[in-house]
């Protein structure tokens, strides 16, 4: 079932989502500085590409100062609008019986989207 919803998903838009996150991350890549949010939209592109049956989980361990600062930045400079057109899909797509399996998948992104530092994808 979950190789049907991600089938669907990326004819009916996660494709063009994931690609955005691939092209977002080609001006990070630049600089020094910009690679670890770079890497960040790498891992939602990976997710937006197939989203049903991966798990988003806290890394085992404490994942420090470092992941807190690092999501504060990315909160004020693009993690907050990311979230919230996940939000505003979810919401959309939740209103009808069919596109409730999507708003989940966006609910999930939303939420990597919000705090990418310290998290991890497991794609079962």
């Amino acid at each position: 079932m979950k190789t049907l919803g991600n089938i669907l998903w990326l004819l009916f838009g996660g494709l063009f989502t994931a690609l955005e996150y691939f092209i977002a991350s080609i001006p990070l890549f630049i600089s020094i500085i910009g690679i670890p949010f770079g890497i960040q939209v790498i891992k939602l592109g990976v997710l937006a590409i197939w989203p049903f049956g991966a798990q988003i989980n806290v890394k085992p361990g404490n994942p420090g100062c470092l992941s807190t600062i690092m999501n504060i930045i990315w909160f004020f400079i693009g993690g907050i609008w990311i979230c919230l057109s996940h939000i505003v899909w979810g919401i959309i797509l939740g209103i009808t019986i069919i596109g409730i399996p999507f708003a989940a998948q966006h609910f999930k992104l939303a939420s990597l989207a919000l705090t990418p530092f310290g998290r991890e994808i497991i794609i079962n």
